[in-house]
């Protein structure tokens, strides 16, 4: 009698992964650089109304859009998730996120922490990763050296962030972001990533 067991591996299933933080954590740089090193993945690119920022590429950052298109897109049940942030409108268009995982393509979504939680009560198998700042301070630091918010808007975000940082527990990992080592981020990312993959019982993503 043969002892000998054969193991066939099957390709697993694409991932979601929802990449979210508070305001000036850095998810933006993350997956810049994630882009710039050619990791395989879908990057779904959020539509937003508001206004583009002089170091933002448009299709790229986010879609910049009229709030005319935006609401035609919202009629038409056109987002898996979409707010209103500080005055703007947000949302992650579903159909480039359908067509991934229909092509097997792992995808990654970057939503703030609202949008985080509206999509795991509707896509609960997804990746849930929160990037959190060493501390406040290095976020009120990052914050002001962007030079995006004046003084009302800087203390909004951060009194924001501070609730935000209370709801890390919806979340699968919390990956803490230093701005001198985004590098280690990355790595923390791609870990969780392969965790993922060798799961005895995979998760399955149903849109």
């Amino acid at each position: 009698m043969n002892s000998d067991i054969g193991f066939h591996l099957l390709k697993p299933d694409p991932l979601i992964i929802v990449i979210s933080g508070p305001s000036g954590v850095g998810k933006d740089a993350i997956l810049n650089r994630m882009k710039e090193q050619k990791y395989p993945f879908e990057y779904i690119t959020t539509l937003t109304t508001r206004a583009k920022r002089a170091n933002e590429i448009n299709n790229i950052d986010y879609c910049f859009v009229s709030i005319d298109e935006f609401q035609k897109l919202l009629k038409c049940d056109g987002f898996l998730e979409w707010a209103n942030v500080y005055g703007n409108y947000y949302g992650v268009p579903k159909g480039p996120v359908k067509n991934a995982i229909s092509k097997g393509q792992d995808t990654i979504i970057k939503v703030d922490v609202q949008g985080a939680a509206t999509i795991k009560k509707i896509l609960s198998e997804a990746v849930f990763i929160f990037i959190a700042p060493p501390s406040i301070a290095e976020l009120s630091n990052r914050l002001i050296r962007r030079c995006t918010e004046n003084t009302c808007d800087l203390e909004l975000r951060l009194k924001t962030a501070k609730s935000e940082l209370q709801q890390m527990y919806i979340f699968d990992y919390v990956i803490v972001n230093s701005s001198e080592k985004i590098d280690n981020a990355i790595e923390d990312i791609k870990a969780i990533i392969t965790a993922e993959k060798c799961r005895a019982n995979p998760r399955k993503i149903s849109i």
